[in-house]
């Protein structure tokens, strides 16, 4: 991920965020029209603009992972505190929300996002490379931490259904948290150049570092940007709730649209990636963040369902179990030869249509 070198950041990417924040706060004294509505829609798309030219700034000021990491770790952690708030204040119904929105993560990331960025780099630049040991490297982390979270309870005997027993949640958390903080440290510390982009002409990737200032404000903006996107993706959900109902479709629609709400800034970097012949930096991106999704909520919403004795559904259906299985096979078939075309593409992309299809049509 780079950006020309610059000596001030545009005058856009840091008033629209303020503007959108600045609704937030007014939010409880304001009612929202459709005029404001209309608004919103427009301060949460400049928002995740902005945030991707703040995450660009700051990744080529500390340089390849550090920068994808940032943006990951950063949009995370905000959608890890909606998560968890709209849980303790939703009640009982809400207690599958972590596991929709991180089963939603998956297959919005492994194979909307990663699709995209394989067809549209494969129809620019025809065959792209990528480091084949750190893609592995993190499908690694991938498989045991979507299988041992959302799949496993549905086959403990603690306690019935998809649920775990506190005791059995703790240690889930806890491996979470294990493999998330060892993969991030080999990315970042022991295995580094296994996730450093290929070699490209690309003319963006030797342009001047950006100074400490302006890194330090980007880092500042990259924070309000993401605060706006998931404020507003919160704000927005009642509306999209009811244009759910009305259409007649299942509420599990809400968690994939509010999902996909919240990881457009990662979609958005990652595919203008792609496009500059930087696939590395995609998968960097996406593996990145769907790990971060896991092995972030999952200990969070762990430790405080245990504290409130309440119950926390995590297993998946049978037909979610099929979809995350053909989706990790698929994955490691795609991403174990160091080139994609636009074949690997089309196919993710096809799994994402068949997720959106199913989790219409049910």
């Amino acid at each position: 991920m780079a950006i020309q070198s610059t000596d001030k950041l545009p005058l856009w990417t840091c008033v629209l965020p303020v503007l959108a924040v600045i609704m937030l706060l007014a939010k409880p004294w304001v009612e929202i029209g459709p005029v404001l509505l209309a608004f919103a829609v427009v301060l949460l798309g400049a928002s995740v603009f902005s945030a991707v030219h703040h995450a660009e700034v700051i990744a080529h000021r500390v340089g390849e992972p550090f920068g994808t990491l940032v943006l990951a770790v950063a949009v995370t952690v905000i959608e890890v505190a909606l998560i968890v708030s709209v849980m303790l204040t939703g009640g009982p119904e809400k207690a599958a929300l972590a596991r929709d929105t991180v089963f939603a993560a998956i297959m919005i990331v492994c194979n909307g996002i990663v699709g995209l960025c394989l067809l549209v780099g494969g129809i620019r630049h025809r065959e792209q490379d990528f480091q084949i040991q750190g893609a592995s490297a993190a499908l690694a982390v991938l498989a045991p931490l979507s299988v041992l979270t959302l799949v496993m309870p549905n086959y403990t005997s603690s306690v019935p259904g998809p649920y775990l027993s506190s005791s059995q949640l703790l240690f889930a958390g806890a491996i979470s948290l294990v493999l998330y903080g060892t993969f991030v440290f080999v990315q970042t510390v022991r295995h580094r150049q296994y996730f450093l982009p290929v070699a490209t002409n690309d003319e963006e990737a030797v342009a001047k570092r950006p100074s400490a200032r302006i890194a330090l404000l980007s880092a500042i903006f990259l924070t309000v940007s993401l605060v706006a996107v998931v404020g507003l993706a919160k704000t927005l959900s009642p509306s999209i709730e009811r244009v759910v109902m009305n259409m007649g479709w299942p509420d599990s629609l809400v968690g994939i649209i509010i999902a996909a709400l919240v990881l457009l800034p990662e979609g958005t970097a990652a595919l203008r990636s792609a496009r500059a012949d930087r696939l590395q930096t995609s998968l960097n991106l996406a593996l990145g963040s769907v790990l971060a999704s896991i092995g972030l909520t999952i200990p969070t919403v762990a430790v405080l369902f245990v504290a409130m004795q309440q119950p926390l559904v995590l297993g998946l259906d049978q037909k979610e179990t099929v979809m995350l299985a053909l989706t990790l096979l698929t994955s490691a078939i795609t991403l174990g030869t160091g080139r994609t075309t636009v074949l690997q593409g089309v196919v993710h992309l096809v799994l994402f249509l068949v997720f959106l299809f199913l989790s219409i049509v049910q």
